[in-house]
């Protein structure tokens, strides 16, 4: 949001959001600033808004809701979270808050990823630089003997810093998980382990022990229409955004939750796990790129009804390939409605 992109059809912004945490408050202060254009919800979790004409303006109320907290971490502020459970999107909050008290780490590179994984292996699949997974530190995949606390994620990154050159992520650094395990007092204690992410990503509904549903709701091509996006923020309930470009409503009760698939399914959102639709992505082709060769977005729409039952798709319309999901998936690249 502090230094926006220049896109084709106007300035590009990215809003961070910590867990995917974001409150149905600051979820219609996104979708009103989006206009008549979709928000876009990222695989790292965050939404994207294209086409803002008034930063200023478009900044001082996302500060208001608090979705802009500091000019300058904003740009680090990159910490994905198991998505089903609270106490790790808790978690997660005060990491955020831990990393915004610490100037030196305002000086990490943007691509650097924080995780916080529950021991299902969802957002491990992500191989974050530096990711409590399994009661221990794990440092790009690699399990640690460091303890699973947020102080030694956050040393972790610092000494990253201490060692990079030009380096994005500890990936990049020659035996580099091991030499940042080494700085921490601790050692590497087995071989790379990055699972395959979840495939399709979970939605439907999702029972919790203390008796409340989780409603999990796929997001076609990760494009959420505004007023569907209004319409998710009226149901009053905490939401998480995914790197799976889906969103959770947490804390329904069973009424509440029928009712909201009632509402929202004629509205677009997912909710049958067997959809192809979960499994295609797509980047925004020529609705916003002035690279594109094709319209990625339409392309997807179609090749969604005949992809194999466990295919995953990304269709782009230029040689980057941006927006591409983490794991094994097949690339299709579209050009003037050919594609190959």
């Amino acid at each position: 949001m502090l230094r926006p992109h220049s896109a084709a059809d106007g300035a590009l912004v990215r809003v961070r959001l910590p867990g995917g945490r974001i409150s149905p408050a600051a979820l219609q202060e996104l979708a009103e600033l989006a206009g008549e254009n979709a928000l876009e919800l990222t695989s790292r979790g965050n939404v994207q808004l294209r086409g803002v004409v008034d930063l200023d303006a478009a900044r001082e109320r996302l500060m208001a809701t608090g979705l802009l907290p500091s000019d300058s971490h904003e740009r680090v502020r990159n910490i994905v979270a198991s998505p089903l459970s609270s106490d790790v999107r808790d978690t997660a909050a005060r990491l955020d808050e831990a990393l915004q008290a610490r100037p030196e780490l305002a000086e990490l590179p943007g691509r650097f990823l924080f995780a916080l994984d529950d021991g299902t292996g969802d957002v491990a699949a992500l191989a974050a630089d530096a990711e409590i997974r399994d009661g221990v530190v794990h440092l790009d995949g690699h399990p640690t003997d460091l303890p699973a606390t947020a102080p030694h994620l956050l040393d972790a990154a610092q000494a990253f810093l201490d060692v990079r050159a030009d380096e994005w992520r500890i990936r990049d650094l020659p035996d580099g998980a091991r030499r940042i395990a080494r700085a921490l007092g601790g050692r590497v204690t087995g071989p790379r382990d990055v699972p395959e992410p979840p495939n399709p990503p979970p939605v439907g509904w999702f029972d919790q022990a203390d008796g409340t549903v989780v409603l999990g709701a796929g997001v076609p091509l990760g494009r959420l229409d505004p007023r569907t996006a209004q319409f998710v923020a009226a149901v009053d309930h905490p939401i998480t955004i995914t790197p799976w470009r889906t969103l959770y409503l947490h804390g329904l009760d069973e009424g509440a939750a029928e009712t909201v698939v009632r509402v929202l399914a004629p509205r677009g959102l997912i909710f049958d796990a067997n959809s192809p639709l979960l499994r295609v992505s797509a980047c925004v082709g020529d609705h916003g790129c002035a690279r594109a060769q094709g319209d990625a977005l339409a392309h997807a729409a179609e090749l969604a009804g005949t992809i194999g039952d466990d295919e995953r798709v990304h269709v782009v319309a230029c040689a980057r390939g941006c927006g591409a999901p983490s794991g094994e998936h097949r690339r299709v690249v579209v050009r003037d409605g050919a594609d190959d």
